[in-house]
């Protein structure tokens, strides 16, 4: 056999090591032969791979997360590519209230709830422990943490400045609280209320945003979606436009300050208006079991509106008032038809005097649901009511808006999620504001999905819709929600809520074509109506899947090894630890040099026919003998291997991840 002068030279340093096995040698000569040797016995010693593209594989089919049986903690369950480590139940405390979103520090899962948080012990995943269930109720509880603290959400009219229950019975309170609560949490099982922000339209969510630049402060943005409280009670919110009152609540986020030395000085420090010269997006009329519905309802005399150019049934509880006023209009003691007539003439005036008339029909968004922050890389996205806003957030205080999306297939921008490097951004539609079914069959497929779109020169391109693949039945809430990136190197996963339509995990590396490849889905909660429940959110961190289960407390799951994802990447995946998360301040992935991520790579490399087979297999035989291997040995082994891997860059499909192989590998040679 005819040897190259690269397998001569591989050779010779194997002569100067510790005597190795005859796999050794076999080893080198894959190497020659990814070389290009077309003799005869490469030909017979050619490798054939198990592994195929992942869109080569189909999941199971019949669906079997369609007509699970229903219940609240005895639901039939559908389990595909993943395991379901532990189920654990909401405290008693906080039973009937919706669990909300996670934040995540050291071991613990901090999980909102509209009565409050609950701190869950999570080092055992098996078992979590409840460590402290704090009574603090808000709308919606949204978490985040940073170091010693715990920022908290509030919205709702009814939040108290003193997490008293009895709620707010006045339209104007000097007690009520609506913007973000401040904890301590040093002593984590005994959080210390110490401070609190009030804004304008209070809290729905928020996003702290920690600048590289900056170690004396944090930074958060707030997202507020409810109408403007009184001057009264808050002084300087105005509801005017911005052309009438350039202080106007309306149209604008809030920037944050917190003081690490002292959060308890927490103020706002800018109030941008990243929505600036936008216009009315286009907009979707009602689903086609909408429209048979409202045309059942007008057949049986039920009273329609315009809402927000969208005609709607008016529930009774708004149209016996009218009809009462009416009535007593005339002197008279029955409600007739004739007073139903008159209420049909005069509801569009009603309507437009109380949600508001069309003079801002054609204006764009005048807030955000939901802002995901990514400062490593000075970018954020904004899930802006019609738009999808990219953000410069280099400077905290002064936000600018790079690009912003519109598309008429979405309903609600919800939130925002990125890939590693920052080139593709998924967002999320939910229509129907979560509470609603919007994933029935008759629904369309590019409603209440993901849009997920890549980032050129600054700009947003769009690439794809994504709809979790199963139908729910109509008594299951189901619309797009909140999720993360799973740290698989070289590929863009997500795993996601999707409240009653379960959980799935999206890969998404080709942003064109997306692909499920692994999901957990339960049954409705209800046999008889519509109850809310389902994933909040769900999130990886440090090893393991965690979801806030809105009617059932928190699950735990594990990704195993299955056609779409190898032992290696999941274990490559492990490796990457955080300190906290908040998702909605993403953290960058940066993977340490270990044997997995090297496997990982060339797993891929395999799956997706990116590189020689034979060499692949040479370079795994490599990566195992070196395992065995110390010293001088095992250095100058692992330098073996990485010079063979360079040797491939130029002929794969992949260079840059045959260059990611070989830099692991070099790495590792140092270690």
């Amino acid at each position: 056999m005819k040897q190259t002068r690269n397998t001569m030279h591989n050779s010779k340093k194997l002569r100067l090591l510790s005597p190795l096995n005859t796999a050794l040698m076999v080893l080198i000569m894959a190497f020659a032969f990814g070389c290009g040797s077309t003799s005869e016995a490469v030909e017979e010693m050619s490798p054939v791979s198990t592994m195929k593209p992942i869109t080569e594989y189909s999941a199971p089919s019949p669906d079997p997360r369609v007509g699970l049986s229903p219940g609240l903690f005895d639901a039939a369950e559908a389990i595909w590519n993943l395991k379901l480590v532990s189920t654990s139940p909401t405290p008693e405390d906080f039973i009937g209230a919706m669990n909300t979103d996670l934040a995540f520090k050291d071991n613990y899962a901090i999980q909102g709830n509209y009565n409050g948080f609950i701190v869950w012990d999570i080092s055992n995943p098996a078992q979590p422990v409840i460590v402290k269930d704090f009574l603090c109720p808000a709308s919606q509880s949204d978490v985040s943490v940073y170091g010693d603290l715990l920022f908290v959400s509030g919205e709702g009219l009814s939040g108290r400045l003193d997490c008293g229950t009895e709620g707010v019975q006045t339209a104007v309170s000097d007690v009520r609280l609506r913007g973000i609560r401040i904890f301590d949490i040093s002593d984590i099982q005994n959080p210390k209320y110490i401070s609190n922000v009030q804004t304008c339209r209070g809290s729905h969510t928020h996003s702290v945003l920690v600048d590289p630049n900056d170690d004396e402060n944090v930074y958060v943005y707030i997202s507020g979606s409810a109408p403007v409280r009184p001057e009264d009670e808050l002084p300087g919110c105005s509801n005017a436009l911005p052309s009438d009152d350039p202080n106007s609540a309306l149209f604008r986020i809030e920037v944050i300050q917190v003081p690490l030395d002292d959060p308890t000085k927490a103020a706002i420090v800018s109030s941008p208006r990243i929505f600036e010269d936008l216009t009315a997006p286009p907009t979707h009329g009602p689903a086609p079991e909408e429209i048979l519905a409202l045309e059942k309802a007008r057949a049986e005399g039920a009273f329609i509106a315009e809402f927000w150019g969208q005609e709607r049934v008016v529930s009774n509880r708004m149209i016996t008032p009218y009809l009462e006023a009416i009535m007593k209009e005339r002197n008279g003691t029955e409600i007739t038809a004739a007073d139903s007539a008159t209420l049909r003439e005069r509801l569009p005036a009603l309507i437009a005097e109380r949600f508001g008339s069309n003079e801002r029909s054609n204006l764009g968004p005048d807030q955000c649901h939901d802002i995901t922050l990514y400062p490593e890389l000075g970018i954020a996205g904004g899930a802006c009511e019609g738009y999808g806003i990219l953000l410069d957030i280099s400077d905290p205080v002064n936000p600018v808006r790079l690009d912003a999306v519109a598309d008429s297939n979405f309903s609600y921008w919800h939130s925002a999620t990125f890939n590693n490097d920052g080139t593709t951004v998924i967002f999320t539609d939910e229509w129907g504001g979560g509470t609603q079914a919007k994933c029935r069959a008759t629904d369309p497929y590019e409603w209440g999905a993901n849009a997920i779109f890549t980032i050129e020169d600054g700009k947003m391109k769009f690439q794809s819709y994504y709809k979790m693949d199963a139908p729910q039945t109509s008594l299951e809430n189901c619309v797009a929600h909140n999720g993360s990136l799973i740290p698989v190197p070289g590929r863009d996963l997500m795993v996601q809520g999707w409240y009653q339509g379960g959980i799935v995990i999206l890969d998404f590396t080709d942003p064109a074509n997306p692909v499920e490849i692994a999901y957990h889905d339960r049954g409705p909660v209800s046999p008889e109506r519509m109850e809310t429940g389902g994933s909040w959110s769900i999130y990886w961190y440090n090893g393991t899947l965690v979801n806030s289960e809105i009617a059932r407390g928190l699950d735990i799951f594990e990704v195993i090894p299955s056609d779409y994802l190898t032992e290696n990447e999941i274990a490559a995946a492990k490796t990457v630890y955080q300190d906290y998360l908040n998702a909605q301040g993403q953290p960058k992935f940066v993977w340490p040099a270990t044997p997995e991520l090297a496997l990982a790579y060339l797993d891929q490399l395999e799956r997706d026919r990116q590189m020689d087979l034979r060499s692949i297999v040479g370079l795994r035989t490599g990566i195992s003998q070196a395992k065995s291997l110390s010293g001088s040995a095992k250095t100058e082994m692992l330098n073996i291997l990485a010079d063979s891997a360079e040797g491939n860059v130029n002929s794969s499909k992949n260079s840059a991840k045959v260059k990611k192989l070989a830099d692991t590998l070099r790495a590792l040679a140092t270690m």
